[in-house]
């Protein structure tokens, strides 16, 4: 009988130290820093003649979508388009983005066939854990342009180490093969 009450304090004094423990009061989540678009994203996409690929993310895994634009533009608002997440159509696809919280891109700049996106420090409770799919998405967003092959992150204008698709990190130049296992084709 003693054998079985020691047995029996003994488990509950494991379980009791396990988990996850509690807070005397609730207390405020901040939530991730941005950047968040200035406005909604359109609940439609643009319609015109010209077309820009933006990688959003369904099921983990990157998708590249044409959007229909006006005009082609300039690599800064193909960013911007690409932060702004998906549009109403799009969500009602289960298209959704890893951005958010997970990576404060802040401007980009293309020397010669290479993309240098400048990168925010993040916040600390971004509350985020996919960087790989944040990351993937910008690298297969700018590469997908004519004039892109290659993109590089920066912070404070020195490389940053980001995830590739196998978990690893890398200062260099990366391209869509460093996140294909990601990526569900057209």
């Amino acid at each position: 009988m003693r054998r079985r009450h020691l047995l029996a304090v003994g488990l509950v004094a494991l379980l009791a130290g396990c988990g996850i423990p509690t807070d005397e009061a609730p207390r405020a989540v901040p939530p991730p820093r941005g950047p968040f678009p200035t406005s909604a994203p359109a609940e439609t996409a643009p319609v015109g003649p010209a077309t820009e690929t933006l990688c959003l993310v369904r099921d983990n895994r990157i998708v590249p979508v044409l959007r229909r634009v006006e005009r082609s533009r300039g690599i800064e608002d193909q960013l911007r388009h690409l932060l702004s997440g998906p549009t109403g159509a799009e969500r009602d696809a289960d298209l959704t983005s890893a951005l958010p919280g997970a990576v404060n891109a802040a401007g980009v700049t293309v020397t010669g066939t290479q993309a240098r996106v400048a990168v925010d420090e993040p916040a600390d409770d971004a509350g985020r854990s996919d960087e790989v799919l944040a990351f993937g998405q910008i690298v297969c967003t700018l590469t997908s342009r004519d004039d892109v092959t290659s993109v590089t992150f920066l912070r404070d204008g020195r490389p940053l180490g980001v995830p590739r698709a196998d978990g690893s990190l890398s200062e260099q130049p990366l391209t869509r093969t460093d996140y294909a296992p990601l990526i569900t084709p057209r």
